[in-house]
């Protein structure tokens, strides 16, 4: 369902939020990536893997989504993101997985299905999994230099609510969702 006119609303997605430890490990990845290909660093607090990006809704239907999430239910997973990569359309670099753990697809995937069960509508993409560490970067087709892998133990995902501020986009953790122990 779309936002009426004169209803109250709100820009959200669902997302993977790293701990302060992942979020300080990814970091790590900018200044040297940022000295190759130029571009705006992401905000430290800002980084994160959006699971499902939703868009604006009427702030009366926040409780509807998190119904839909709550709904879903999967186990939790690790995710290594082990390489820095860049995609030239958005001039973006970002972390991302040499293998994409079948949690993770199986979690976008259940997802996906409860928000359009509740009529939520949302980006509808081949899920890429990556966290932006970078905006308006430049870069070739050729491989960036390897990283630290940063291992993340995924243990809930989160409805986060994105605020324009000053042109900058700050991002609040409005719900958490705990995912089930691995075979539990």
């Amino acid at each position: 369902m779309s936002p009426q006119p004169g209803h109250s609303v709100v820009k959200v997605f669902f997302a993977l939020w790293p701990t302060v430890v992942e979020r300080a490990s990814l970091a790590a990845w900018q200044q040297p990536l940022q000295h190759l290909c130029g571009g705006r660093a992401m905000r430290g607090e800002n980084l994160h893997n959006t699971l499902v990006f939703i868009g604006h809704v009427e702030q009366s239907r926040l409780e509807a989504l998190q119904l839909a999430a709550r709904e879903v239910s999967a186990e939790d997973f690790e995710l290594c993101l082990d390489g820095a990569r860049y995609w030239g359309h958005n001039h973006i670099v970002y972390a991302a997985p040499s293998h994409v753990p079948p949690h993770l697809v199986q979690l976008a995937g259940a997802l996906e299905q409860r928000l359009a069960a509740h009529r939520f509508k949302f980006d509808q993409r081949e899920y890429k999994p990556h966290v932006t560490l970078l905006r308006n970067a430049h870069w070739t087709d050729a491989p960036l230099p390897g990283m630290h892998p940063v291992r993340w133990q995924i243990q809930d995902f989160a409805l986060v609510q994105s605020v324009s501020r000053d042109g900058l986009a700050s991002y609040r953790v409005l719900a958490r969702f705990p995912l089930l122990p691995y075979g539990g």
